[in-house]
Order: C-alpha cells, then structure tokens, then sequence
C-alpha cells in the first residue's frame, strides 16, 4: 500500500501542473489584465503601474511568468492578490478554512442521510415507501440546487429563526465558546441543506441499486437458508460488500466539495472559496486564481486516493501491489 500510496503521488505531479499551465495560460491570454482598471484612475501613475509589473513579473513573456510562478510555488508562496492588497496565503487560509467547514457538513450530513435511505429502500422494495422516497429523489434531482437556496431563503425571511446569510452574527466575538458553536450551526444549516439535497437523492438510489444487486447473490439465499436473521443477513453480510461502489465515490464527492459549494457560497453569502474565485476571475487576479485552481485539483487528486485506500481497508479482497 505505501509503494502505491507513493506512485499515486509521483504520477499526480505531472497532473499538477498540467492544471496550473491550462489554468495559466487561459487566464493570462485572455483580453486584459488587473491593471488596466489602474491604468483608467487617475490617481496611478503609469510608471506605478510598471513598477508593479517588473516586480512580479508580468512584464515576461508569458512561460517565463509561469516558472517564475512555480517557483515561488517550491517555496511555499502562493504569490500576490493585486485585487485585495495582501498575500494570497493569507487569504486563501481564512477563506479555504470557511468553505471546509461548510463543505464538510454537507458531507456528513449527506452520507449520514443517503445510506440508511438506500438501505431502507432497498429493504422495502416496490412497496409504499420504497415508491415515495424515489418519487422525492427524482424530484430533488430535477431541481436545481439554487433554487432550493433562494425558497429556503425566502421562506426563512418570511418565518424567521435563522440566519438569512454569512457565517456569523454580528455580536459572535462577544459570544461563549458554546454559543459560537451555537451561532455557527445555525448559519450552516441552510447552505449544508441545500447542497446535500441533491447529493442524497443521488446516492440513496446507488445505494439502493448496490444492496438490491447483492441481496439477489447465491450466499445471500444460502445465508437465509440456514436460518440467519433479516437484520445479520442485510447488515453483516450483503452491506459490506454492498458498500464498495460507494467508498469509490466517496473519493469523487470529497473531490467535489470546493467545486460543489461554490454557487450556494455564493447565494448564502458564505465567505467561503466560492466567492472568492468569481472575485478573483472577474478582477482578473491571476496569483488568486492559481491558488483556488490548484486547490482544487490537490483535493481532486487526494480524494480518488483516499478512496482507493478506503477501499482496500474495507474489502480485503482488494490489493494494489503487484503479484
């Protein structure tokens, strides 16, 4: 496993910098810059303005700005955002630290929702409830997660009792550890809702359909045959091997959850990375931009892994190395 786990990591490098040259290239050959805003104000003098490209680099043709740009990456700087004033760091720790949090409890909340759904369905199969769970999950699919954050915005602001948007209250620095966590909660309700709806529907119905294939298996009858009980043959025997496809993707929506959140970021006003990249875009920030992109792609990257290694913990059957 650690051979694997060290290929993965050597074979991810070339995939690294494939993004951030892509990434690169489109946003710098695209038509103007951050500084042609400076150059329209009065106040900016042009030999400012070519001062601060000299000193980062952006008077270079364009590969050399990119190894320029890789390697202050080997040093651990991310570079500079012209558009907030400040170092990229700095920004991206408070800002990736947000959107974590709010894309973990999405996470969790969706799987802790989606499996014992899938689970009951599969269970009571073609009966009542079996029917009207895929009735909801297919009306949840169809429906775009935006426009569930707008109703339940709407209907918070006409109800009251939670936070129509942010993460926190005004007064949250006067505030008990306990009631931060309190205050805190209750801002994340709504976004970690809306995003999850549509990861449940989704996952319940695989979950669903995995079960399903595996109750119909030989050692499943054998097992009933000899007398074992509905809820050992179901939870021992057929979910374990019924969770496999799942671990898989686990890997991809851990992969997705900067990317997933974005838009809904963006809706609740969480200050979280979503923002933060159509900031970055629209001012044409490009050090800003790099850093989300390749953000990005390293939890692209770790998610397949942790999948992987998940998958050869939960099912010995499953090995990497070569025989």
């Amino acid at each position: 496993m650690i051979k694997f786990i060290i290929r993965r990591i050597l074979v991810s490098i070339p995939l690294l910098l494939g993004i951030s040259f892509l990434t690169f290239l489109l946003i710098t050959l695209t038509p103007g810059n951050f500084f042609d805003t400076l150059k329209m104000d009065p106040r900016v003098s042009p030999d400012t303005i070519a001062h601060y490209e000299k000193l980062y680099h952006l008077d270079k043709p364009l590969l050399e700005q990119y190894v320029v740009w890789l390697k202050n990456i080997a040093k651990l700087d991310l570079g500079y955002s012209f558009y907030y004033s400040c170092p990229v760091t700095d920004i991206m720790k408070v800002r990736l630290w947000n959107t974590f949090v709010l894309s973990m409890s999405s996470l969790i909340f969706t799987w802790v929702i989606a499996i014992p759904l899938g689970i009951l369905m599969a269970v009571h199969r073609n009966r009542f409830i079996d029917k009207a769970l895929s009735f909801v999950s297919f009306l949840l699919l169809s429906v775009p997660s935006f426009f569930f954050a707008i109703l339940f915005l709407y209907a918070i602001s006409v109800t009251g009792g939670l936070p129509l948007g942010g993460m926190q209250s005004v007064h949250f620095d006067s505030l008990s550890w306990w009631q931060k966590f309190l205050d805190l909660a209750k801002h994340l309700i709504i976004p970690t809702v809306v995003i999850s709806l549509g990861s449940i529907a989704a996952l319940q119905r695989v979950m669903r359909s995995n079960l399903l294939d595996v109750l119909g298996q030989q050692y499943i009858l054998a097992a009933r045959a000899k007398g074992l009980p509905e809820n050992k043959v179901i939870f021992k025997h057929a979910l374990r091997n019924a969770i496999n496809p799942m671990i898989t993707l686990l890997g991809y929506h851990l992969s997705g959850l900067l990317s997933g959140a974005a838009l809904i970021e963006i809706i609740c006003s969480w200050p979280g990375i979503g923002a933060l990249m159509l900031t970055a875009v629209r001012a044409k920030d490009v050090y800003l931009v790099m850093a989300n992109m390749m953000m990005g792609g390293i939890l692209l990257l770790l998610g397949n892994l942790l999948a992987d290694i998940l998958l050869a913990w939960a099912d010995p059957r499953i090995r990497y190395e070569k025989r």
